[in-house]
């Protein structure tokens, strides 16, 4: 039986200082009609994306001349790209590491390709999502959500807060506007993996946790409450 394909153009740039990781990864990625890039250290990744033309990162946590915390940090500073990385070891400061920097998820190497082509999968189409088609509130027929001084068009799938444009990744973007459709009811993080995270496992909660506290710094860290044992909510007000 075929390997199933993916739509062109799909480019993945793999940055990853192992020669046999390296080359295994872009075999498997090629295999499933990935186009793929690769890069041996810190440095020539972030030379190899400021070329162009990716929709998906793979980031290594140790590398060489600039690490992928930092490479993660630097892409963040120009582009919303999906971020996925990659650790050794599934190592908490590494993941928190990670995530913090601004990466969309994170695997364990090593990895099942199966495993990986499914979150390279779901972080694409959590980049490329279309809106909902409900209706929205009656008193909202612009289709933009306010709450407080935050205001959420979810048709132009734009963010402002007190009226300046909130750039938010495409991962916090899903988790914002989980949150909007629901404002005030308590979303568990199961949910979140669920909906957000498009995982159909049990899933690590700490990209839960830390793309919340993401989200905090960018819409005020009053707006998106702790029930503490049961989640998160948005508040209304």
């Amino acid at each position: 039986m075929s390997e199933p394909r993916v739509p062109d153009p799909v480019s993945v740039l793999v940055v990853e200082d192992d020669d046999t990781i390296r080359r295994a990864v872009q075999l498997a990625l090629e295999r499933y009609g990935y186009r793929v890039d690769v890069a041996a250290d810190g440095l020539g990744g972030l030379e190899a994306f400021r070329a162009g033309g990716h929709d998906l990162l793979i980031l290594d946590v140790m590398l060489p001349e600039l690490d992928g915390i930092g490479l993660c940090c630097r892409i963040r500073e120009e582009s919303l790209v999906p971020v996925l990385m990659m650790s050794a070891r599934g190592d908490a400061l590494d993941v928190v590491a990670g995530l913090e920097a601004g990466a969309d998820d994170y695997v364990v190497k090593p990895v099942d390709t199966a495993v990986l082509v499914a979150r390279i999968r779901a972080l694409l189409r959590r980049a490329t999502f279309e809106p909902s088609q409900s209706q929205p509130p009656p008193e909202d027929p612009g289709h933009v959500l306010v709450f407080g001084d935050l205001s959420v068009d979810t048709l132009g799938m734009e963010v402002r807060r007190a009226g300046e444009p909130v750039p938010l990744t495409p991962t916090e973007l899903r988790l914002l506007l989980e949150f909007a459709a629901a404002p005030g009811s308590v979303l568990d993080r199961r949910r979140l993996l669920r909906e957000v995270w498009d995982y159909g496992w049990e899933g690590d909660t700490r990209v839960v946790d830390l793309c919340v506290l993401r989200l905090r710094k960018k819409i005020g860290s009053g707006r998106i409450e702790t029930v503490r044992g049961f989640g998160y909510k948005l508040v209304r007000g």
